[in-house]
C-alpha cells in the first residue's frame, strides 16, 4: 500500500518547533540497556546486539528512536534495521568470538583487543582510501584529504567525525571505533585552502565525514567563507555530505545555530557558489516527519540544492516499490534523486548486499515507476578502487550472457562513459567478483590500474 505523507503548512510549523524543541539525546554501545523500547526484547537479544556493537560502531539518538522506528514491527522495521546491530552483521565465527570473550572477562581491554582483530578482516578502508586517494605535499601526506577524481576532492574536517545517529551498514565505519590510524580527519582549515588554490582542475569540495553538520556553524563558517577569495574561483560547487535531514532536522530549524548556518549557505549561495546538500535517505519513512519537511523548506529558502543518494541494502530497501515512492517523494518536495550505491564491499556487507543482477532489477522496476524528473538518479554504482561503475544493464551479445557496465567517474578521466562487459553472474555482488565477458583476460582499464597501485599514481597527473 501507497504510504501517504502528509502536507504541513510552513506557518504552522514555524510556530511549533520554536515553541517546543527538541533535546538532542544519544545512547551508545554503554547504554543500551538504557533505551526503554528496548526492553520488549528478550535478553538473548540484548546480548546479540551488544557481541555486535562490541565490533561496529552503534549510536542513536532519540530522535530516531522517538519518531522513525515502528516499534510494532521489530526487528524487521527498516529503520530499525539501518541503526540498531543484528547478529547477522558478522560472521558465524566472529561472533561466537566475541561472545566467547565478553562472556568471559570484564577486562575491556580483551575486548577490545578482539574487536580490533575481527575489524582489520572487515575490509576497514575499501577502495585503496588510504592510499591511492591521499594527496602529498612536499613528499608528506596531506591528512584529511582525499583526492581520487580530478575535478573533485574530499575534505574530513575534524570537528565533522561523528554523527546524529551510525547508520549500521556504513562504509566509513572505521572512522568512528576510535583507532586515529583508521582515521581520516583534518583541523586545519589553511592546509584544505592551500591545497584547493594549488590545484586549478578542482571544481568541486566535497565536505564530508563523519557528518560535518554535527559542527558548529562556526567552524563550518572557517571552511566555507575563504572559499569566496578570487584565488578559489576555480571551485565552483561546495558538497556537504549529510545524514542530517534524517536523523537530526532540526539542525536546519531550531538548533542555538540553525539560522546562523541557514544564513551562512545563503551567503556562499549569493555570492555565486553551487552548495550541493547530498543527502542520504535510505528510506522513505526518514523523510515523513513534519519536521523534515520544515528543514527541506529552510534549505531550499537558502538556496542551496538538496540531492539525495543511498545504497540499496537488504532488509533495509531492497523492494522497487520502496525506492519508487522515495523518489516521487524527493521530487514532489523539490529534492533531486542523484545515485542508488550498491552495498560496498567493507564492514556488515555481508548482511546488505544484494546480487548486482538483483540491485539492477530494483533499479530498473523503480525507474519505470517514476516520471523523468525522477530519472536523474544513476546507478546502481560500485564505489570502487579504479572509480564509479554504474551496472547498465544485463544482455546477450553473439550468445553470451553479460553484464553491460561503464565509469560515471574513474581515476582516469579517459576511462568514463566507455562501455565494457562481464560475464553474467547471478551471485556477484561486486567488481572482484566479475570476470571479462568474450574470453578477454582482463578489463580494459586493469593494466594501467595495477600500475596506479603499484607506484601510487595520484588522479593529478592528469
Amino acid at each position: 500500500m501507497t504510504p501517504v505523507l502528509p502536507f504541513i503548512k510552513k506557518q504552522i510549523l514555524a510556530e511549533q518547533f520554536v515553541d517546543s524543541p527538541e533535546h538532542f539525546q544519544v545512547y551508545t554501545e554503554r547504554q543500551l540497556d538504557k533505551i526503554e523500547a528496548l526492553s520488549q526484547l528478550s535478553k538473548d537479544q540484548l546480548f546479540e546486539m551488544k557481541v555486535v556493537a562490541s565490533v561496529l560502531p552503534f549510536r542513536v539518538n532519540k530522535y530516531v528512536i522517538d519518531h522513525l522506528i515502528n516499534w510494532r514491527d521489530i526487528p524487521n522495521d527498516p529503520i530499525f534495521q539501518l541503526v540498531f546491530p543484528q547478529k547477522g552483521m558478522l560472521s558465524q565465527d566472529d561472533f561466537e568470538q566475541m561472545t566467547t570473550v565478553l562472556r568471559s572477562s570484564n577486562d575491556r581491554s580483551a575486548v577490545l583487543e578482539k574487536a580490533n582483530e575481527i575489524r582489520q578482516r572487515l575490509n576497514p578502508h575499501p577502495a585503496e582510501q588510504q592510499s591511492l586517494n591521499v594527496p602529498y605535499e612536499d613528499e608528506e601526506p596531506i591528512e584529511g584529504i582525499q583526492h581520487k577524481y580530478r575535478e573533485t576532492v574530499l575534505f574530513f574536517p575534524s570537528q565533522g567525525q561523528v554523527c546524529h545517529s551510525f547508520c549500521s551498514f556504513c562504509f566509513r565505519w572505521a572512522q568512528f571505533i576510535g583507532d586515529k590510524n583508521l582515521r581520516f580527519s583534518n583541523k586545519e582549515a589553511q592546509k584544505l585552502h592551500s591545497y584547493l588554490s594549488k590545484h586549478k582542475n578542482i571544481s568541486d569540495l566535497l565536505i564530508t565525514g563523519g557528518d560535518p553538520m554535527v559542527m558548529k556553524t562556526d567552524h563550518m563558517v572557517s571552511y566555507l567563507e575563504p572559499l569566496l577569495k578570487p584565488e578559489l574561483d576555480h571551485v565552483q560547487t561546495i558538497r556537504i555530505g549529510t545524514k542530517s535531514l534524517s536523523f537530526w532536522p532540526q539542525r536546519y530549524v531550531n538548533d542555538v545555530d540553525s539560522d546562523q548556518l541557514l544564513a551562512l549557505l545563503e551567503r556562499m549561495v549569493r555570492a555565486g557558489k553551487h552548495i550541493a546538500i547530498m543527502a542520504h535517505f535510505n528510506h522513505w519513512r526518514e523523510m515523513s516527519t513534519p519536521i523534515v519537511h520544515e528543514a527541506i523548506r529552510r534549505l531550499r529558502e537558502s538556496g542551496v540544492v538538496i540531492r539525495t543518494q543511498s545504497p540499496l541494502l537488504n532488509h533495509i530497501n531492497n523492494d522497487p516499490d520502496v525506492w519508487a515512492f522515495m523518489w516521487r517523494e524527493q521530487v514532489r518536495q523539490g529534492l533531486v534523486p542523484y545515485y542508488m550505491f550498491v552495498e560496498r564491499d567493507t564492514g556488515a556487507r555481508r548482511y546488505f548486499e544484494v546480487p548486482l543482477a538483483r540491485a539492477w532489477q530494483v533499479y530498473r522496476e523503480a525507474l519505470k515507476r517514476v516520471s523523468g524528473l525522477g530519472r536523474t538518479v544513476r546507478g546502481p554504482s560500485m564505489s570502487t578502487g579504479p572509480g564509479k561503475i554504474e551496472i547498465q544493464g544485463v544482455t546477450v551479445i553473439n550468445g553470451e550472457k553479460v553484464f553491460v557496465l561503464r565509469f560515471l567517474q574513474a581515476r582516469n578521466p579517459d576511462w568514463a562513459q566507455r562501455p565494457f562487459f562481464a560475464q553474467f553472474d547471478p551471485q556477484a555482488t561486486w567488481l572482484d567478483q566479475l570476470k571479462p565477458a568474450f574470453g578477454d583476460e582482463k578489463f580494459f582499464f586493469q593494466a594501467e590500474y595495477d600500475a596506479m597501485q603499484k607506484k601510487q599514481i595520484s588522479p593529478r597527473v592528469y
